[in-house]
């Protein structure tokens, strides 16, 4: 591990195999974790069972045990940060992918279609085999996503199709599978139509130690892929004329993306349902803050990404009433006006550099 200079002139830590990290993008991400480890600890008091940080602290030190103190962290809250972490860091991961893939700025999961394929094939699963075990509905979710995704490459072609067809092509996908999932919601018994109203919108509610160990496993197969891709998603965001003169292979690498980005949306999208705009929102907040690109926009999207979810969710606690406010809901009342705002302090500093 080398300290050393880049050719534009910032500071670099040099690694084995001519890897290199920018010094700022270390202290961004250093600083991210920090914000995330203290919006853990503050949600961990947050509910409906007051709990003050040292009572949250004797009550992780002591273990699982009795007390509505110990089921609330252990049981309810503690779940639901770590779900909240991996989930946020996996849609903001694939937003950030998709969005160099489709050279669009606007791309994530749900507006390709792949958030939508995969709620289609549970409502399906829902609707027909409502006693199906909980461990198949990752696969079931993985299926209609991977669906949605081959079929996106059929309509647009492999390799030689511009990021904005396969956008434009995604668009109309999640609008007649939107369709679809309005009309099977009509054949569920209202019991349960009220459950996957609340999942539909996003929601950690139902988070538990049996769907983190669910979802764990593909959280730990779709992101280290999504790093080894950061090299071919650099040279997507010079453009696909770029990529291809710097050797990208076009036809076999926009696949591997696809289902990589399918991979993680579908497990996500199982676990907790759509949370809406995420994936476009984190990967410009974390750009606003370090600008950067490859491996490092990945990495920093997706701790923003946790970071979204974790605040979100303590949000739906400290305003719960009778009805749980949706997680998805949440990350947009709290995401948007700081997206917003982001917009808008770039365009003026475009402005003042002219």
């Amino acid at each position: 591990m080398i300290l050393a200079r880049a050719l534009d002139g910032r500071r670099v830590v040099r690694l084995s195999g001519g890897l290199q990290i920018r010094v700022g993008d270390l202290t961004t991400l250093a600083c991210l974790l920090v914000a995330i480890l203290i919006a853990a600890i503050a949600s961990l008091t947050v509910g409906t069972t007051p709990i003050t940080l040292g009572d949250a602290a004797a009550t992780l030190w002591r273990g699982p045990g009795g007390g509505d103190q110990a089921f609330a962290i252990w049981e309810v809250r503690l779940p639901r940060i770590l779900m909240g972490v991996l989930v946020g860091g996996s849609i903001a991961l694939t937003g950030a992918m998709l969005q160099s893939l489709s050279q669009n700025p606007l791309a994530d999961p749900g507006l390709l279609g792949l958030s939508q394929g995969s709620m289609t094939a549970l409502m399906l699963i829902f609707v027909l085999f409502p006693t199906m075990p909980q461990g198949v509905l990752p696969l079931a979710a993985l299926g209609g996503g991977l669906a949605v995704g081959i079929l996106l490459l059929l309509l647009v072609g492999r390799g030689n199709a511009g990021g904005m067809a396969i956008l434009l092509m995604g668009i109309a996908v999640e609008t007649t599978l939107s369709s679809v999932t309005s009309v099977l919601v009509l054949y569920t018994p209202p019991e349960v139509s009220l459950a996957l109203a609340d999942w539909m919108a996003g929601s950690l509610f139902r988070s538990s130690w049996n769907s983190l160990a669910t979802f764990t496993p593909w959280f730990a197969l779709g992101v280290p892929a999504i790093l080894l891709l950061g090299r071919s998603l650099r040279s997507y965001d010079m453009g696909d004329q770029m990529a291809m003169s710097l050797g990208e292979n076009l036809p076999l690498s926009k696949p591997v993306i696809l289902v990589t980005a399918v991979l993680l949306t579908s497990a996500a999208v199982s676990a907790v349902g759509p949370l809406a705009f995420l994936g476009v929102m984190a990967p410009h907040l974390a750009n606003f803050i370090s600008p950067t690109s490859g491996r490092g926009r990945l990495v920093l999207s997706a701790a923003v990404g946790s970071l979204l979810v974790i605040c979100a969710d303590m949000m739906t606690r400290a305003f719960a009433g009778d009805i749980p406010l949706p997680t998805g809901l949440a990350i947009v009342m709290l995401g948007v006006p700081m997206f917003i705002l982001t917009l808008r302090l770039r365009a003026m500093r475009r402005m003042r550099r002219q």
